[in-house]
């Protein structure tokens, strides 16, 4: 599926013009992603990268996969499209803080806090990544719109990205 031009930031690897994909389902959550993206870090880009042994040839598109089995998945999500809206440049650097802080978005460290807390907490790892600067718009993308189920600012982003899964 191609992407849109807004979210071109999710190809973490490669040129976008690369004539192969590969395409890796990855979900902030869940510590399987955590480790594949350590993997694509350190070995895939570097390969895809400048001077690598594939430049030119593959990109790599992350795929958000949200599993919905996961009860923050949607919003830790929702966070990375944001960054993506934002500041797209960082939408790996914020990928990658997200793997590595994933435990404060389990399930049971987050059972008793609220949507708006969760939210909070996310927008303090962004304004780590992204400067504070972009913090406000960030914050504001995650806000709910007017209409009682209107979701927020990038959740056309998360519809248009989910269904490829």
């Amino acid at each position: 599926m191609a992407l849109q031009p807004s979210l071109r930031a999710l190809v973490i690897a490669g040129d976008i013009s690369s004539p192969h994909t590969l395409d890796i389902f990855l979900d902030y959550v869940c510590p399987f992603s955590a480790k594949m993206s350590l993997a694509i870090d350190s070995v895939l880009r570097p390969l895809l990268g400048k001077g690598g042994k594939y430049e030119g040839k593959v990109k790599v598109i992350f795929r958000p996969q949200v599993q919905p089995w996961h009860a923050t998945s949607t919003f830790v999500h929702e966070a990375g499209l944001a960054v993506i809206r934002v500041s797209p440049q960082h939408f790996w650097p914020f990928s990658l803080a997200l793997f590595k802080n994933q435990g404060d978005y389990f399930d049971q460290p987050s059972l008793t806090r609220t949507p708006l807390e969760i939210r909070g907490n996310l927008a303090k790892l962004a304004g780590d990544v992204i400067g504070d600067s972009n913090l406000v718009n960030f914050s504001s993308l995650l806000e709910h719109k007017g209409s009682p189920n209107g979701g927020n600012g990038v959740t056309d982003d998360l519809k248009y990205t989910s269904p490829f899964a």
